[in-house]
């Protein structure tokens, strides 16, 4: 791409006009306004250290204790004749674990999840106590099977035991959404751009025998054919398609990929009425706002936002964010559904939500104030997941929560308890999970601690940092926004309070420029170290430390610092 230089006299000119410029207009997500400015009581927990601590924890062969270890090495050789990790589900999972099914019932969504997770917070996942777990996660290729993607399970003849294998598609395309995340950190792992490739063909390939309709409850990539179940449609698969697609796209630039996310966007925007199933909608919102920036298409983020947010979908009633305080407890910005019970919230959807949401505001900055008061929100009640921050008379099983060691959350929290008997007197919020539910009358009561979603902490971990204002936090939006084009060092600041208030912002790199992305101006000149910069109330700024005295460039509104764009909409 070509840039027109701008010379340094019409450089300080227009540094002089972008002074009194107004900031970008912020656009309202009405489930986000309903929620608390400043929640209480507020709480930000360290979700790195949660996030390492969790690795440490889980990954111990030897580990002590009733139910202990979390992993076992499955050596069945599905799809691969070589040995891969299982890892519990929820703890004391009857169905899991070596001497069960073969040691064969384990899924992609605490594996990989949790491999994600500790990368992301900086570990190296492929050489660990002298074991490759990046390379284990092979084995959910399913090539057995002629599916060709990743999947839940390594076979299908334990798949029957969770979600999915051809009744439930998002099971079946969140793990490839979950690869392809693990794929960016570890491009030269064996094996990876082969399956990559084959996700890839797989999924341009079933988005245009669906030629604009998603409305089916699974797809057989085996196949290639739509199904129709009992279970109801699930027409928001589209986001994950088009997610996994225009990474492809990233990654190797075939213009068929892009061709088929734009695509499989076109046929989620159709759609008249929420179809939010379980977690991909987000994707959608971010995927929209990307490839608008970067590809000059016209996407409604707004309603893909409305939707991933209102609570109002359909099939899956109700699922979405949810709001309210419920006996003292501020609990907005949760993800599961707003009516179950009066709502249960659940900790790996609200994990995920924010891989998606927090880097959209690179290419949508007109959310920067919307996300940041969300993720506010969602950062402060996710600690009430875990049984050491809720308080005890709060948990259905507190008095078993030693067996967690500190790492292991509850599955979710309701408004009530969703057991039909049990847990009646507790008051809201509820901090319990529905693993006695999987196998009744097998399962043990500590299955309500969940493996699988608290494995996904390095997702908090790497975004969320504190400042030295309390309730202000950092968010790094570049930790998750993988396959992104080079991009300088940008976080978001929300302040939730009704003044002004300062931090301090430590830019990168011996001397740097910072520039405000909602204020599409520079706040400072020549950094070494750190500034104090002045956040509006209730407003945000997203700084992006830049090269001192870079060269600016601007073509078709995209402002470039040293052919590095950081802005996609400068005006």
């Amino acid at each position: 791409m070509k840039f027109k230089l701008i010379s340094s006299s019409t450089f300080l000119a227009l540094f002089l006009f972008t002074l009194s410029q107004a900031q970008v207009k912020q656009v309202n997500i009405s489930r986000v306004d309903a929620m608390a400015d400043l929640p209480q009581p507020l709480q930000i927990i360290d979700w790195k250290a949660m996030a390492l601590k969790f690795d440490r924890t889980i990954y111990d062969f030897n580990a002590k204790g009733k139910y202990w270890p979390m992993v076992w090495i499955d050596s069945t050789g599905k799809n691969f004749k070589e040995p891969t990790l299982g890892m519990y589900t929820a703890v004391g999972d009857v169905r899991q674990g070596l001497n069960h099914n073969k040691g064969m019932f384990h899924e992609a969504l605490a594996n990989m999840g949790a491999v994600l997770g500790a990368t992301l917070v900086g570990l190296d996942k492929s050489k660990q106590q002298e074991l490759n777990y990046v390379g284990m996660l092979r084995n959910y290729f399913n090539k057995d099977t002629g599916w060709g993607i990743m999947m839940n399970n390594t076979a299908p003849e334990v798949a029957l035991l969770g979600g999915g294998y051809g009744r439930d598609w998002w099971y079946d395309v969140y793990p490839n959404v979950l690869f392809y995340a693990v794929y960016d950190k570890y491009p030269s792992e064996p094996g990876f751009e082969i399956m990559a490739r084959s996700i890839a063909e797989k999924f341009y390939k079933a988005d245009s025998i669906l030629n604009g309709n998603y409305k089916y409850s699974y797809f057989d990539y085996g196949q290639m054919k739509p199904m129709s179940t009992h279970i109801c449609a699930q027409p928001d698969v589209a986001a994950g398609h088009a997610y996994v697609l225009y990474s492809a796209y990233k990654k190797f630039g075939d213009p068929r990929y892009l061709k088929g996310a734009i695509s499989a966007m076109k046929a989620l925007e159709s759609e008249k009425i929420n179809p939010t199933y379980e977690l991909l909608m987000p994707f959608g919102a971010y995927v929209a706002a990307r490839m608008n920036a970067e590809q000059g298409t016209n996407f409604d983020v707004a309603k893909m936002l409305d939707w991933t947010f209102d609570g109002n979908a359909v099939c899956r009633e109700g699922w979405g964010f949810l709001v309210g305080n419920w006996n003292g407890f501020d609990i907005s910005g949760t993800v599961g559904s707003t009516v179950d019970h009066g709502g249960y919230a659940f900790l790996m959807n609200t994990f995920d939500a924010a891989w998606p949401l927090v880097p959209m505001v690179r290419y949508k900055p007109e959310y920067a104030d919307a996300i940041g008061k969300w993720m506010l929100n969602a950062v402060n009640a996710s600690r009430l997941f875990y049984p050491q921050y809720m308080p005890v008379e709060h948990q259905t099983i507190p008095d078993l929560a030693d067996v967690t060691k500190g790492v292991i959350a509850y599955e979710g929290f309701a408004k009530a308890s969703t057991f039909d008997t049990l847990y009646q007197t507790l008051k809201a919020p509820v901090a319990q999970g529905d693993g006695p539910k999987w196998v009744p009358g097998q399962n043990p009561e500590v299955s309500q601690f969940s493996v699988y979603g608290s494995g996904h902490a390095g997702i908090f971990g790497s975004i969320v940092k504190e400042t030295e204002v309390k309730g202000i936090l950092g968010l790094d939006l570049l930790a998750t926004d993988f396959f992104k084009q080079d991009a300088y060092p940008t976080h978001l600041f929300y302040n939730p309070y009704p003044t002004s208030k300062s931090i301090s912002f430590k830019v990168a790199g011996a001397k740097s420029d910072v520039y405000d992305l909602v204020a599409q101006r520079y706040v400072a000149r020549n950094v070494s170290k750190a500034v104090n910069v002045t956040i509006p109330a209730l407003r945000s700024v997203v700084l992006i430390s830049v090269p001192a005295q870079g060269k600016m460039q601007v073509k078709n509104k995209r402002l470039a610092i040293n052919g590095v764009i950081v802005d996609y909409n400068y005006k």
